[in-house]
């Protein structure tokens, strides 16, 4: 696997949204002014485009969304890998939080991946959707020195 982040919108995000959210699960809203303010991330097997996402921040948070990934290629851990180089991405920045909307039949997900739920459950385009949030660790630990 191979990722490349884009600063606009590139036509394989794109691609892999439309067929994941818009034929897949039904969205009708897939695309908004926030794609403008957008980091995009695809990923990339073989050169051919299997997952994306987006990054932006949001009041000091590094916002995380618009993850997909192409049904053929699920069970691969592709989405823990994305979210791996999102939030990797977002540390590089300067970032100690990431925070998303979940589908609500995608938490258990981001749950294993270290996030977790706040607020309450709310619908987007008649979805179950959950606030989720992570603090990013800086597992660096060459700070730490044993003494003796």
């Amino acid at each position: 696997m191979k990722f490349q982040f884009y600063n606009q919108l590139h036509d394989d995000a794109k691609m892999i949204r439309q067929k994941v959210f818009i034929e897949e699960q039904g969205f009708e809203n897939e695309f908004d002014e926030i794609d403008h303010d957008c980091l995009h991330l695809v990923i990339y097997d073989k050169e051919q485009p299997v997952g994306c996402a987006r990054m932006f921040d949001e009041n000091g948070i590094m916002m995380l969304g618009r993850i997909a990934v192409l049904k053929e290629v699920r069970q691969q851990h592709l989405g823990s890998y994305i979210l791996q180089v999102l939030e990797d991405k977002a540390k590089a920045l300067g970032y100690h939080e990431v925070a998303l909307s979940a589908q609500l039949r995608a938490s258990n997900f981001y749950k294993k991946n270290g996030y977790q739920a706040y607020g309450d459950e709310y619908l987007d385009e008649y979805c179950p959707h959950v606030h989720m949030k992570k603090t990013l660790i800086n597992e660096d630990l060459s700070v730490y020195h044993i003494c003796k």
